[in-house]
């Protein structure tokens, strides 16, 4: 069976050789850029590495753990859904170091039953995605296809610093403006959109306004270019905000040895614009825009005298680990000088846990 992007919708993985599974993939990817010296075709791929020094990063999405083929609002999955989330959580990482993304390798395994359209679908997506997340110079240079019981999807990501030295978790400083790009809460909201049922108070949503808000989960828009910028504006810690602000702005301040203090006046642009939709489900805004993961942000922090980058927005503030008060336990992250749970009012958590019940 020859197989093309006009094959019928209806052949499956298991009808096809792998031969014939690539050629139906590869076309419709972006498999070349100015890095790329080998792409696919050979046992490896070559990519140059101008300044020495490349960055890498690896994630993973399972079926039913990370996303779900059909979701009980009714909503399936597409192929170029799942590209676009594995592009830009792992752009998202090198975008954090202060690099530029040249390639990726992706691993696929795909049951016997996945359409071949939902794998051109992806194909077709990532290119999307690269272009649409602002990583113009990543290409697809590589991978594996294999058949399994259950739809996985691993992407590796390298990239290069174009001048200066990486942007690490570990260089927040006392007096630092903590900045983030970005938006904060929308991908948890979309999440949920996503898990109601029918009939539930989703359904008093403006139709729109809750698409917008499952696309944000779906395909979210991380600040790719953002990255570099803050890097090279004088950026000296970074972080992609995968598993939530209060969570993530930890890792940077336990990795920095300060306390990262939240300036609610300047979270209450993000809060106000899902007040609709946490009225529809009963949920606190707040939550959302604290613990919510995969928007894939970024949080950086600049030092003092540095001005905030251009595309990013002043957040808190960092103050020495040995000025928190002494309530707080070990507490890393306040919100106006207090425990998050303190200042809401309720136990928020932090966020995203991938090994929590």
């Amino acid at each position: 069976m020859t197989v093309s992007p006009e094959s019928t919708p209806s052949a499956t993985v298991e009808q096809v050789s792998e031969s014939e599974l690539l050629s139906a993939f590869l076309p419709l990817s972006k498999t070349s850029s100015s890095y790329v010296e080998v792409g696919p075709g050979d046992d490896c791929a070559v990519v140059a590495v101008p300044q020495g020094r490349v960055v890498i990063t690896t994630d993973t999405q399972v079926v039913d753990q990370d996303f779900r083929v059909r979701w009980p609002n009714g909503y399936e999955t597409t192929g170029a859904d799942t590209a676009h989330k594995c592009a830009a959580q792992n752009l998202a990482d090198i975008a954090s170091m202060g690099a530029v993304p040249t390639s990726m390798v992706v691993s696929m395994t795909l049951p016997g039953d996945t359409p071949v359209r939902w794998v051109q679908d992806f194909a077709a997506g990532l290119k999307d995605a690269f272009e649409r997340l602002g990583a113009s110079e990543c290409a697809l240079v590589g991978g594996d296809l294999g058949s399994g019981r259950e739809l996985s999807v691993t992407a590796t990501v390298l990239g290069v610093m174009e001048q200066g030295n990486p942007v690490l978790r570990s260089g927040a400083g006392a007096g630092g403006t903590v900045v983030h790009a970005g938006v904060l809460g929308h991908a948890a909201a979309g999440l949920s959109a996503l898990e109601a049922s029918p009939g539930s108070g989703w359904d008093r949503l403006a139709t729109e306004e809750r698409q917008d808000l499952e696309r944000a989960q779906l395909r979210p828009l991380a600040a790719i270019p953002a990255g570099p910028r803050a890097a090279r504006a004088g950026a000296s810690a970074m972080i992609d905000i995968s598993d939530g602000l209060l969570r993530d702005a930890g890792r940077v301040a336990r990795a920095s040895g300060v306390v990262i203090d939240l300036d609610p006046a300047a979270l209450e642009e993000s809060v106000a614009e899902l007040a609709r939709a946490g009225e529809a489900a009963g949920e606190d805004p707040w939550r959302w825009v604290l613990t919510g993961g995969e928007d894939h942000g970024l949080l950086g922090v600049v030092p003092p005298g540095v001005q905030v980058p251009p595309g990013m927005r002043a957040i808190g503030s960092c103050a020495p680990a040995d000025r928190r008060p002494a309530d707080h336990g070990n507490t890393a992250v306040t919100i106006a000088g207090q425990d998050p749970g303190q200042w809401l009012g309720y136990d928020v958590g932090e966020g995203w846990d991938h090994f929590e019940p």
